[in-house]
């Protein structure tokens, strides 16, 4: 049973993940038939702790409370502020947390669940807990998260990651989808969705952190296909097979594919595909076209192939991704 929930803080701490644990957790909804859970923030380190901007809150050093925590939430801070390694706490940030991870441990052979927020997920890796496991963070810091920590199974993707009682949740709101599932696992449906309804946010949102990210494509290293990589762009509804397009710079078409992809890095289909998913991302945003309509004129043809490959780009159907992409209304 989820009742008690402590929130140890670090240097640094970003107080939007920290408020989200407050929100979710530390607030009264009893009025509402909502449960109401013994929460409790702490400093994870023996020193004062200051949030990002500046400010200084004001916790105890009281480790001894995560003995007995149905729940554990990292939220994100304590990450390094230069190049060489330094910290923000002290001159011995790995001694300084050490019993903070000593706590982790325990808490999860005990059975207690733990979940970061964000770069919190660093920590659970300093102790240990994500080796062998499924894990998240931010898309930012998620090639770093690998290296530091190689026996973790990092996730780029989602949202949000439950491998037993050890979860993560990618960046900043992602740690709302993660602790209304942690409600929803533990309590059920009825009381996540009230709380989401008190917050004035889903209950659940599909897709995972590739609908938010805008990687960029890759670009020629030489001139030599630039003038018809931005024809094609121009030409995405055009029945563009590697014969026309090859014959258009009057190349064989392996010579064609093969150069194709030194300068971009991936075949033309591949690229053709990625253009149009781009291309509908701007009408489903910005229009009221139908799903086959805009899979049409961006070159899929119909909406099912259009929506094969905008899932494989952005891990999110088309309809979802407009539900949360679309421009609101403006006022009247």
């Amino acid at each position: 049973m989820l009742k008690r929930v402590v929130v140890p803080l670090l240097p640094l701490t970003e107080q939007f993940e920290m408020g989200v644990a407050c929100e979710v957790f530390g607030f009264d909804r009893s009025d509402e038939g909502l449960p109401t859970y013994d929460f409790s923030l702490v400093a994870g380190v023996a020193e004062p702790i200051r949030s990002r901007f500046g400010f200084t809150i004001d916790v105890p050093y009281d480790l001894d409370q995560l003995d007995e925590a149905d729940l554990i939430v990292i939220p994100a801070g304590g990450t390094r502020t230069s190049d060489d390694g330094s910290y923000v706490c002290g001159t011995d940030y790995d001694a300084a947390i050490e019993p903070l991870l000593v706590k982790l441990r325990a808490a999860v052979n005990r059975g207690a669940k733990v979940a970061s927020l964000c770069n919190g997920a660093f920590l659970l890796g300093k102790a240990g807990l994500l080796d062998g496991r499924r894990c998240t963070t931010h898309w930012r810091h998620s090639d770093r998260l690998a290296a530091e920590y190689p026996l973790a199974d990092v996730d780029r993707n989602v949202l949000y990651v439950d491998d037993g009682n050890v979860l993560t949740s990618a960046g900043t709101a992602a740690g709302i989808d993660l602790c209304l599932h942690i409600v929803r696992k533990e309590q059920g449906s009825t009381v996540a969705n009230g709380i989401a309804r008190r917050m004035v946010v889903p209950p659940h949102r599909d897709g995972g952190q590739a609908q938010f990210v805008t990687p960029p494509l890759p670009t020629p290293e030489v001139d030599t296909l630039a003038p018809l990589l931005d024809w094609m762009t121009e030409h995405l509804d055009s029945d563009l097979t590697v014969q026309a397009l090859s014959a258009k710079v009057n190349m064989s078409a392996r010579t064609f594919a093969r150069r194709f992809q030194a300068e971009t890095g991936t075949t033309p289909a591949r690229w053709l595909n990625d253009q149009r998913v781009l291309a509908a991302q701007q009408l489903l945003e910005n229009s009221d076209l139908s799903m086959d309509v805009i899979a049409e004129r961006v070159g899929f043809g119909n909406a099912a192939v259009m929506r094969q490959h905008f899932v494989r780009v952005r891990c999110t159907t088309p309809n979802s991704y407009r539900r949360t992409f679309r421009a609101a209304p403006q006022p009247v």
